[in-house]
């Protein structure tokens, strides 16, 4: 009886061990990389001339990169589509929330938006974020990031002691409430990737699955001299920066020996902030960030699960940064609210090679104006201005003559009206 009652007891414990084993691959890690103003045509995955990101290329070789992934043309709207999973149109913060002239409005995330790291910490999930937190000053709401569902964070704090402060050298950090004063020497990015390795190692050690949403603060303005520059400052150079604090983040997941069970995301919030065309294997992008262009809207997207997504793949779907927030639910096996209304539409399926109901457009706004893009056509609401995209990076206002041109602005002109009954 006693040897019988010890085998039942160990085929007990090895079912349990293979349960909790399939629980931790249903829950896996997460890693959220946000980039601040980043165009598609910056990473070399995506543009096959000169390259500033090996890193993020190398990303991109071990996962799946969508060539098609568009935001909204500054933070606040792109930023909270991902957060919220809602169009612009429907969260209707279309402008930048002023944080850094010290205002006090907030995005309510207490009582009126669900946010994907209120959900997954619901979930059992340890949530934090890091950088650029831009949706409410922290001076006047201090739990600010606790209440969009992050249990801990290490934020810039942009408005402090009724001023403005700094995001690179002299930093103002705030960690979990706290800022210190002990890291003024340090460049700020690296403050943010030495805790995002914190949270990882913490993680570990408790033994819960993690999701992290490292707002980089870079490569945005200002322009300044990276811990590596000894002569030049310049966008390029803080690209290839931004990228080492990347490769550094990934080497932290190898050493952790967690990257078969964790997921990297990198995505950028909006297009690259520039007033010079830049120069792409395709031809010339004009127009980058605050513009409803390709040039302001066209994001990377790389994801990459080791063993679970394909290798070196590209999609060429059409992404809306709305997409995030129920893609990242599927990939947690983290149950959305019935009453949580969102507009994303999950490409799990397509991750996982099942069949996906292709998108058919995608949406942005910036201040008084919304647009819909088909990939070939992109249809303002402000002034109906219909915009021929067929030949991209080149885009030409059409003149709506064409067969061609009458048949896009009659298909997309009911959709972007739909779209504005929410506004």
């Amino acid at each position: 009886m006693k040897k019988r009652s010890l085998g039942i007891f160990s085929i007990t414990i090895i079912s349990l061990l293979c349960f909790y084993d399939a629980f931790a691959q249903e829950q896996p890690n997460i890693l959220l990389i946000v980039a601040d103003d980043l165009g598609y045509e910056k990473v070399g995955s995506y543009n096959d001339l000169i390259s500033f990101t090996p890193n993020i290329d190398k990303l991109a070789k071990q996962g799946v990169m969508f060539t098609r992934a568009y935001a909204s043309p500054v933070c606040t709207p792109s930023r909270m589509s991902i957060y919220t999973g809602n169009y612009a149109t429907s969260h209707k913060y279309t402008g930048v929330l002023p944080v850094h002239l010290g205002t006090k409005e907030y995005v309510d995330f207490d009582t009126k938006w669900t946010t994907s790291a209120q959900l997954l910490r619901q979930n059992g999930y340890q949530t934090s974020v890091t950088g650029k937190w831009q949706m409410a000053a922290m001076e006047y709401h201090p739990e600010h990031c606790k209440s969009a569902g992050f249990d801990s964070w290490c934020v810039w704090q942009i408005w402090h002691n009724e001023k403005k402060t700094t995001r690179y050298w002299n930093a103002t950090i705030n960690e979990d409430g706290k800022i210190s004063t002990e890291k003024d020497s340090l460049f700020g990015p690296e403050i943010l990737t030495d805790y995002v390795i914190r949270q990882m190692e913490q993680s570990k050690q408790l033994g819960k699955p993690f999701f992290i949403q490292h707002n980089m603060m870079l490569p945005h303005v200002p322009i300044v001299l990276t811990p590596d520059d000894k002569r030049e400052a310049s966008l390029d150079n803080m690209i290839k920066y931004m990228d080492k604090q990347i490769g550094i983040l990934l080497d932290a997941v190898d050493k952790l020996e967690i990257a078969k069970n964790t997921i990297v995301i990198f995505v950028g919030d909006n297009g690259t902030q520039s007033e010079e065309p830049r120069i792409t294997k395709s031809g010339l992008i004009n127009g980058g960030k605050w513009t409803l262009t390709d040039g302001g809207m066209h994001v990377p997207l790389i994801i990459r699960y080791p063993d679970i997504l394909p290798e070196n793949m590209k999609y060429q779907n059409l992404i809306d940064m709305a997409d995030l927030f129920p893609t990242i639910c599927d990939l947690s096996s983290t149950k959305i609210n019935d009453a949580t209304n969102i507009d994303g539409i999950s490409f799990n399926n397509l991750l996982m090679g099942k069949e996906q109901k292709e998108r058919k457009w995608v949406t942005a706004g910036y201040e008084d104006d919304f647009v819909i893009f088909d990939g070939s056509w992109r249809l303002h609401q402000k002034g109906n201005v219909l915009v021929d995209c067929r030949n991209l990076p080149e885009e030409t206002i059409s003149d709506v003559q064409s067969t061609e041109a009458k048949d896009a602005l009659a298909r997309l002109t009911p959709l972007l009206n739909e779209l504005l009954i929410n506004k």
